[in-house]
């Protein structure tokens, strides 16, 4: 059974920064692409970004330029590194492999 694990989210301050990460067992981890999608309060899912095996990066329009996936394949972990953190930006961070989701972590911009 897939295992997928987010960490790092928390609350800041507009402008700041914050690094999730995703670290996924049980999955031949390099041989697949990895999601970011985020959930707002009342809204449905929006998905964030996307590394395909080979490091090639995707991003909705709302966070491009802002936030970076990265990838490291000998840790089985996914990166989302946030910067420029908006108000819009608010909500749970999932990280997902086909059908597998984790639990996701909580981001909150707020002054």
């Amino acid at each position: 059974e897939v295992q997928i694990v987010e960490s790092g989210g928390g609350l800041v301050q507009p402008g700041d920064s914050l690094r999730l990460s995703c670290r996924v067992s049980e999955l031949n981890f390099g041989s697949y692409g990895m999601n970011w999608v985020r959930q707002a309060p009342g809204k449905g899912p929006e998905w964030v970004s996307y590394v395909t095996t080979g490091g090639i990066t995707y991003y909705t329009d709302s966070v491009k330029g802002r936030f970076t996936i990265s990838r490291d394949n000998a840790a089985n972990t996914v990166y989302l590194q946030m910067n420029r953190l908006k108000p819009e930006d608010t909500g749970v961070y999932y990280c997902n492999v086909g059908d597998d989701w984790g639990q996701g972590t909580q981001v909150t911009v707020s002054s």
